[in-house]
């Protein structure tokens, strides 16, 4: 046998026996688990280093964020930290080198940090990047470049930037709240974009902030269907969107919606494959009466794919309102396209269709698009005594960690010893149940709203649940208020079946009939890998900022849909 031969299978065997030791350790579930104490309020935003994930970084409403050395023998506090945010902090990304870590939140800003600097353990921004003036809800880093990122904010904007530029940067307007963005993670012309109307499209950077005679469509090249509709009663809606993921491979995204399940797509299907639920218990059995399963109707969820799966990341975690994080393992794109059921609108109506089943379609009169619902996780996080808001996979450890309400980062192991962490503590079987309304309580959380610090610094500290007990206390009765909200009586909800037609106030219609987007959606489908190293795969940013790009007047906004470029201002 050929030596270069024997190599390869060497390496496929050992790959291979690495991801079924993996997998093995998956299904057994993580029952170990250790806080991570440094914050000192609601930790909001977790993020990986890229690559191998040495690092881990948190933030949240204290306005700090942590780093934690997975390097370490045996993880119990930050290695280092950042300041300088001045209001709760939502998102955070590392770029692609680990160079910069970038950072977002109420303040309206995104910070950019020098992390790779020798320094000392509490650093300020390199860089505050202060264009938007609403909260910043996502920001995300290019695949291979450093300086370049994008932030999407309340304020209706996507933002594409680049600290080589000298202070320019793209805009890309609407008249509604984005609520997500993410870069493709290989395809590096692609990105991906969700807002508060329930939308989410895949987008090309060339299209969205290219040249002008580039420009189209405000990008998109795959809308993807969000329109929901109801068997039983004809009702429809389209929730909104909190958060949206690829999988390492980009070969398929979750959204995350609110008052509905998370839902997986194929990067090319515009419908539905899958729906994650809490209907079982890990085991299959359904949960006993008056226990709550996985809900998403209080706060906005952040999940992750992941795991050693042969088919891209074979899992995908999210938090839940119910204090529990959930995993659920993925099949196969094809498998789950195999297994979703088409119905026609008529056969909606009058056919033989299960009375709960809930369809995705474009318009009243076309097929309803039925995912496979995955009604059983693998396994459920365990020991929160709150809201998991966070859920975060990483990439080559058999490791999840969690966060939420509480201050403390929960990273949660399959076994009591980790290569950076050990003596982890057993997982509690019991759940936390939600509280009943009591005067006191509302007590409680009238005076977290009137703001009487030193008297909730005291009560904090004498209070059952600890010193996090006056936020778990507020949250409760958001839970008690709004908690296991029905998505077709919410905002998004849209009546019956015959006004589900409204208009898309960005592209016109469901429908893409961009010839540059469906030529582009036809490469990606056929061959994605010309796709991404086809013509300005790479593009010039210097070039295109300052030269391609006309400026337009700081008190000007640009029209709905459109692209412009503005000057950064700098805090």
């Amino acid at each position: 046998m050929p030596p270069q031969k024997f190599e390869f299978d060497r390496y496929t065997s050992l790959a291979r026996a690495r991801t079924t030791l993996l997998d093995s350790q998956y299904e057994r579930g993580f029952t170990y688990f250790r806080r991570l104490t440094a914050h000192t309020s609601c930790v909001n935003a977790l993020a990986f280093s890229s690559g191998e994930g040495r690092w881990l970084a948190s933030a949240g409403d204290d306005r700090s964020t942590c780093i934690w050395d997975l390097h370490q023998e045996n993880v119990t506090e930050p290695s280092s930290s950042f300041f300088g945010h001045r209001a709760n902090v939502f998102t955070l990304a590392f770029s692609a080198s680990n160079r910069y870590l970038f950072s977002g939140g109420a303040d309206d800003a995104v910070y950019q940090y020098d992390f790779m600097r020798e320094s000392t353990r509490r650093s300020g921004p390199l860089r505050v990047y202060a264009r938007h003036v609403s909260d910043i809800r996502a920001v995300s880093c290019h695949p291979s470049q450093d300086e370049v990122f994008m932030s999407a904010s309340q304020d209706g904007s996507i933002m594409l930037h680049d600290g080589r530029a000298s202070r320019a940067q793209c805009t890309l307007q609407q008249t509604y709240e984005f609520s997500g963005v993410q870069y493709h993670p290989t395809l590096e012309n692609l990105f991906l974009t969700s807002d508060s109307m329930g939308h989410v499209y895949l987008r090309d950077v060339r299209m969205a902030f290219g040249p002008l005679h580039e420009r189209a469509n405000s990008g998109v090249v795959q809308q993807y269907v969000t329109n929901l509709t109801r068997r039983s009663d004809g009702r429809c809606a389209r929730p909104d969107v909190g958060s949206v993921t690829f999988d390492s491979e980009g070969k398929k995204l979750a959204v995350s919606f609110l008052h509905y399940l998370p839902t997986i797509y194929a990067l090319s299907d515009p419908y539905p494959l899958a729906t994650c639920s809490g209907r079982n218990f890990p085991g299959g059995n359904p949960p006993p009466p008056g226990v709550r399963t996985y809900s998403n109707s209080a706060t906005i969820k952040h999940g992750s794919f992941g795991g050693p799966g042969r088919d891209g990341d074979g899992y995908f975690s999210s938090g839940s309102d119910d204090f529990r994080g959930y995993l659920w393992k993925i099949p196969p794109l094809e498998e789950l396209k195999r297994m979703r059921e088409t119905v026609s609108a008529d056969e909606w109506v009058v056919g033989e269709v299960e009375s709960k089943a809930v369809g995705f379609a474009s318009g009243s009169s076309d097929d309803r698009h039925v995912p496979v619902e995955l009604p059983t996780p693998l396994f459920h996080l365990k020991g929160h005594k709150s809201i998991v808001n966070t859920t975060l996979i990483h990439p080559v450890y058999p490791l999840i960690v969690t966060s939420g309400i509480e201050r403390h980062v929960f990273m949660h192991s399959p076994t009591p010893t980790t290569p950076f962490s050990c003596e982890l503590e057993r997982t509690p079987a019991d759940v936390r149940a939600l509280p009943g309304r009591s005067r006191e309580g509302i007590s409680r959380i009238l005076r977290v709203l009137v703001g009487d610090d030193d008297r909730e610094l005291e009560e904090s500290r004498e209070h059952p649940l600890g010193e996090d007990g006056l936020s778990i206390s507020f949250f409760d009765e958001i839970l008690r208020q709004e908690g296991e909200g029905d998505v077709f009586h919410s905002r998004g909800a849209m009546g019956n079946d015959s006004s589900d037609d409204e208009s898309d106030e960005e592209i016109g219609n469901e429908e893409n009939d961009d010839p540059a987007a469906e030529a582009i959606m036809a490469d990606i489908s056929d061959e994605p890998e010309r796709y991404s190293g086809g013509r300005n795969a790479s593009m010039d940013w210097d070039i295109d900022f300052q030269v391609e790009l006309e400026v337009v007047d700081d008190n000007s906004s640009p029209a709905e849909g459109e692209s412009s470029s503005s000057t950064d201002a700098e805090l």
